[in-house]
């Protein structure tokens, strides 16, 4: 019987040349305008704290690492019981605008966003959506698959009054949606886990809870789903399909990107330990 002896130098030739490189072309997409105005309003503390920071970018090609900012462009906020406006001013110029005077959404009252920008004017409005402060947010001891997880026990009552919806902010750009059809009225508690890539203890997280209309739960649901966690944050990689509350007035075809919304919103600090 005759051996065949295929020598390193000879193999990793056959090898070589048996790859093939091939170049896929990613179509270049129009940029549109992405609006992240995402209101919190801090209801449990005194005075009341808000975010009203409008954040202004254009989308971008799939393998491009940066997010343009928008800079030069109209900002301001309409109220609409009395037709009174504040102006949004982008100090800094990285495309984050802020309230050139105190602005604190009030309860029952519907408010117009306006961005005038490249001669589109885009328009949408929101009212401030209730919630309910947080109970209590602690660090646990159970673990799920790797046994490194970690876990945060959290708890809060719904109000029964009418039907919820809750975004939570569990810091590091990790998200989770709730509704209350199961717990309508009740105290309510669940686990979060960390996984051991999420955080690395010790450290300090913030714990957010924001109450959410309908519209907007669906739309940040999906949004998480399709730009998952970890990604930069939302906002920041809007899949092109994903439609918000913002229109176009000047153009519809040429609708923006994100949502405009305003939420109570409770927040707790802890430290997390490591456990043995």
């Amino acid at each position: 019987m005759k051996k065949i002896f295929l020598f390193p130098a000879l193999l990793l030739f056959i090898f070589t040349n048996c790859e093939k490189v091939v170049d896929i072309e990613v179509p270049s997409t129009t940029p549109k305008l992405i609006i992240d105005a995402v209101f919190e309003v801090y209801f449990t503390e005194t005075p009341i704290r808000v975010n009203t920071v409008v954040k202004l970018s254009k989308s971008a090609d799939y393998f491009d690492e940066a997010i343009p900012a928008v800079t030069n462009a109209v900002v301001f906020i309409t109220n609409l019981s009395d037709n009174s406006i504040i102006y949004f001013s982008d100090a800094n110029g990285v495309g984050n605008y802020i309230p050139i005077s105190t602005f604190i959404p009030v309860e029952n009252v519907v408010y117009e966003l306006t961005i005038v920008y490249e001669n589109n004017t885009y328009k949408g409005t929101a009212s401030r959506v209730k919630s309910t402060p947080l109970t209590s947010v602690i660090q646990g001891d159970k673990t799920l698959f790797s046994g490194n997880e970690t876990e945060l026990k959290v708890a809060f009552t719904d109000d029964g009054t009418e039907e919820n919806f809750y975004l939570f902010d569990f810091s590091n750009k990790l998200f989770l949606t709730i509704e209350d059809r199961f717990f309508n009225g009740s105290e309510y508690n669940f686990s979060y886990f960390y996984g051991e890539d999420d955080i690395k203890l010790p450290t300090t997280v913030s714990v957010k809870m924001s109450g959410v209309s309908k519209e907007f739960y669906t739309y940040y649901r999906v949004l998480i789903d399709q730009s998952g966690q970890n990604s930069g944050g939302p906002f920041e990689t809007v899949p092109s399909s994903l439609l918000g509350n913002m229109i176009n007035t000047s153009y519809e075809s040429k609708f923006p990107l994100g949502y405009f919304h305003i939420s109570e919103t409770d927040s707790i600090s802890l430290n997390l330990i490591e456990k043995n």
